[in-house]
């Protein structure tokens, strides 16, 4: 599985509303939940929260992967979002976030899941990525920079 088929276009949020943590997760998992006509919006939230709760998953430089493991999903499934304005999220440097990538992944489907954040952050290891990315203003836009540089790391390897 590759990340540009988690992150689809119609999965991409550019110009997230959120100004924190609590209303970034609800948005991105309504958005999620209505792309996908997916009815568990409680337990996906619960996912993710239970994984945050162990660690922020701001990462660095604006970035956060909220990500989180539950059985009402059957493969690992995504929704990237952008923000202009910057997100309050705790972050471990105390930035605030632009990129949020948030995963969800079965319970019982580990290595996949390890897999894709494996290869998010060899991607998010490359400056170029990240300036393209945060710059796109169209979700198809988002999507073509994933795979442009999901392409090249494939190669690479």
């Amino acid at each position: 599985m590759l990340l540009c088929e988690v992150f689809s276009p119609d999965l991409i949020k550019v110009g997230l509303e959120a100004e924190n943590k609590d209303e970034v997760f609800e948005e991105m998992v309504d958005f999620f939940c209505q792309a996908r006509n997916f009815l568990h919006r409680k337990e996906l939230l619960a996912a993710i929260w239970d994984r945050e709760s162990k660690m922020s998953t701001g990462i660095k430089k604006g970035i956060a992967i909220p990500h989180g493991k539950t059985d009402v999903i059957d493969h690992v499934s995504g929704v990237l979002g952008i923000s202009k304005k910057g997100i309050e999220y705790e972050a471990l440097d105390g930035e605030p976030v632009y990129l949020l990538f948030m995963m969800f992944a079965p319970s019982r489907d580990s290595e996949k899941h390890l897999r894709l954040l494996k290869r998010l952050a060899e991607l998010l290891d490359m400056p170029e990525f990240y300036t393209e990315l945060i710059a796109q203003k169209t979700p198809q836009g988002a999507h073509e920079v994933i795979k442009k540089y999901e392409e090249r790391l494939i190669a690479l390897t």
